[in-house]
């Protein structure tokens, strides 16, 4: 069962499982076609309605996926039911708002963001509960709970040991989540959904798995490239645009870089691919019954965006970058060093696409082809010029 199969993530996860020869079902309320009307702009790639999408899965593949349209944080009951009618063996949840601008824009975004999200989640972990079936939990976080502030230290895959004095002088030694710092409302929720995790795992047995996802960038996987009514969204506005995908689109249709403050900030990276390739990986690698919340960092690379605009003006000739204010100033570090522990998915086989290679074919693929989409108002953040 895949939560928010419709999304960025969602739905090449969603055909990736189901091309490998899993039963999908998806639960989505469209939200973020909905928030395309809100923010007046569209993805650069024509993506068709979901119910096309189905037919045209089901025409080239002959597999069919189930989909059933509700919200998760509105409609408790009808997850429950649905639940108990399709008995899966494993929920994926995808279904959050997953914008860090958006989340913080207003107040109504920053209340949106919340109400949906961590209803959402919470729902999920009841309707499990009440369900009384041994269901596994996939869920996508991000590594933006840490915050990005230089650490000597590696962050963790997840867990920190401590040792700390206690009142007879001794040292004793105890095992944490690494410590949340979060800089947006989004990130703050998927902090919180660590706690809801570690609540229902220790309290009900529920087997988790929870990845904390880089920034995302790519457009196709192996399923969305047969057909172009497959084809996934490609976000590229101030709002939901990540930064190599805003890149990407600036360099094909000749608007200077965006580089944001001094570009010294450092952030992790995976390409939409390597998404999916990992959360088959999860799939096929549940934690044993009774174990503690399963915590990967589902990122392949680290690189300063200073770094990622060169190399995207190298790319594409005659590529200019601006350097312009940080939206984000006084919240975010100007510069800053992360070091992210990676070492899981790689032992359990995933070979990533290096970004470098895969930046000219997303240039060459995705944004020459549908440059004539792109509304330029939309690149930069609203109320920007």
């Amino acid at each position: 069962m895949i939560l928010g199969g419709d999304g960025f993530c969602g739905w090449p996860t969603s055909l990736h499982l189901s091309n490998i020869g899993h039963e999908i079902v998806i639960i989505d309320n469209l939200s973020r076609r909905k928030i395309d009307v809100e923010l007046a702009v569209d993805s650069l790639t024509p993506i068709t309605s979901i119910h096309n999408r189905l037919a045209a899965w089901k025409a080239i593949t002959n597999k069919q996926i189930k989909f059933y349209e509700f919200d998760l944080a509105e409609e408790y009951y009808l997850l429950l039911e649905t639940i108990k009618t399709e008995q899966p063996d494993i929920i994926v949840h995808f279904a959050e708002q997953r914008s860090a601008p958006y989340s913080t824009k207003s107040e109504r975004n920053k209340r949106y963001t919340v109400n949906n999200n961590l209803t959402a989640t919470h729902n999920v972990l009841c309707a499990i509960v009440d369900s009384g079936l041994d269901i596994y939990l996939i869920h996508l976080g991000s590594i933006g709970v840490y915050g990005y502030h230089t650490t000597k230290m590696q962050i963790p895959e997840g867990y920190l040991t401590v040792q700390v004095a206690a009142r007879d002088g001794t040292s004793v030694q105890q095992e944490i989540l690494y410590p949340f710092d979060t800089e947006s409302i989004y990130h703050m929720t998927k902090a919180q959904d660590q706690m809801f995790f570690h609540y229902y795992n220790r309290n009900n047995s529920i087997r988790i798995t929870d990845l904390h996802q880089g920034n995302v960038w790519g457009t196709q996987t192996q399923e969305t490239r047969l057909d172009e009514r497959l084809i996934n969204r490609f976000d590229y506005d101030g709002v939901y645009g990540t930064v190599l995908n805003r890149f990407i689109i600036q360099a094909a249709v000749g608007y200077p870089l965006t580089v944001y403050g001094s570009g010294g900030q450092t952030r992790a990276f995976i390409h939409i691919q390597d998404t999916v390739r990992c959360i088959e990986l999860a799939v096929n690698n549940p934690p044993p019954k009774g174990a503690k919340v399963q915590i990967f960092n589902q990122t392949t690379q680290t690189h300063r965006i200073k770094e990622l605009a060169e190399t995207m003006a190298n790319i594409v000739k005659g590529t200019k970058i601006n350097y312009i204010e940080n939206p984000r100033g006084g919240i975010e570090d100007s510069e800053n060093d992360f070091f992210v522990a990676k070492e899981c998915f790689p032992a359990l086989g995933l070979n990533p696409i290096l970004l470098e290679r895969g930046l000219i074919d997303e240039v060459s693929e995705i944004a020459s082809k549908y440059r004539h989409r792109c509304d330029h108002s939309k690149i930069l953040p609203p109320n920007w010029t």
